[in-house]
C-alpha cells in the first residue's frame, strides 16, 4: 500500500514538472498524513524530491551548467500564500531589494499578509508571514505594491532625490489602472512621490 502512494505521488509531481512546490498536504487523497509523510521521506531519500523546508516538496529544476536550481524565496512564499488563500505582500529590505534601491539581500524576508502569522525556515534563510490589516496588502500591482512598502522602509523625509526618481522611473512601467489603484491605499507622503508618475502617463 505505501508503495503504491510513492508510486502516486512520483507520478504527480513528474506530471506538473520541475520547480513546482508541494506540500504534505497535496496527496492527503493518497492516504493518510502519516503514509504521505513517509512516502515523501522515502523519495527524498531516493533523490527524486528535495525537501525545500517542513512539509514543502519540489523535484528541483536541473540546469546543464550550475546542476540543481532551487526555488526562490519569493516562489516559496508564493506557493504557501496560495495554499492558504491568502494575500502576501513583501516589505521591508526584501521590497528595497527587488527594487534595486538596496543591494542587500536579506537573510530573513518579511511579507505582509491577511493569512497565519509564521515563521518558515529555508536552509539558513527565513520567510515570515506578518499579520496585517487588510489595506496593506490589498494593492494589485507587483510594482506599486513593492514601492508603497520600500518608502515606508525608507521613512518619511529619508528618501533621497536619486531613489524619487528611481521610484517614478520604474512606476511608469506599472499599468495604469493597477497605479491608480494602489495610490489610493498609500499614506499622503507616499502618494506625493507617486502621483507624478501617474500624470506623466495621461491622468490628473
Amino acid at each position: 500500500m505505501s508503495k503504491s502512494i510513492e508510486i502516486q505521488i512520483l507520478n504527480r509531481v513528474k506530471k506538473a514538472g520541475r520547480g513546482v512546490l508541494f506540500f504534505n498536504e497535496s496527496f492527503v487523497s493518497y492516504g493518510s498524513t502519516e503514509a504521505v509523510k513517509k512516502a515523501l521521506q522515502r523519495l527524498t531519500n531516493s533523490g527524486e524530491l528535495d525537501r525545500v523546508a517542513t512539509g514543502i516538496y519540489v523535484r528541483p529544476v536541473i540546469d546543464s551548467v550550475i546542476g540543481k536550481v532551487s526555488p526562490g524565496i519569493e516562489d516559496i512564499a508564493k506557493a504557501i500564500a496560495k495554499r492558504d488563500k491568502a494575500r502576501i505582500v513583501p516589505t521591508g529590505a526584501y521590497a528595497l531589494n527587488r527594487l534595486g534601491l538596496s543591494t542587500q539581500i536579506p537573510m530573513n524576508v518579511v511579507f505582509l499578509t491577511d493569512g497565519s502569522a509564521r515563521k518558515i525556515k529555508i536552509g539558513k534563510r527565513s520567510i515570515l508571514f506578518k499579520k496585517a490589516s487588510p489595506k496593506n496588502v490589498a494593492t494589485v500591482g507587483g510594482i506599486s505594491g513593492l514601492v508603497i512598502q520600500a518608502l515606508r522602509a525608507i521613512g518619511k523625509d529619508k528618501v533621497l532625490d536619486k531613489e524619487v526618481k528611481h521610484i517614478q522611473d520604474l512606476l511608469k512601467k506599472e499599468k495604469t489602472t493597477r497605479l491608480e489603484h494602489d495610490i489610493r491605499l498609500a499614506p499622503a507622503w507616499i502618494r506625493e512621490i507617486m502621483n507624478p508618475a501617474l500624470k506623466s502617463m495621461g491622468h490628473e
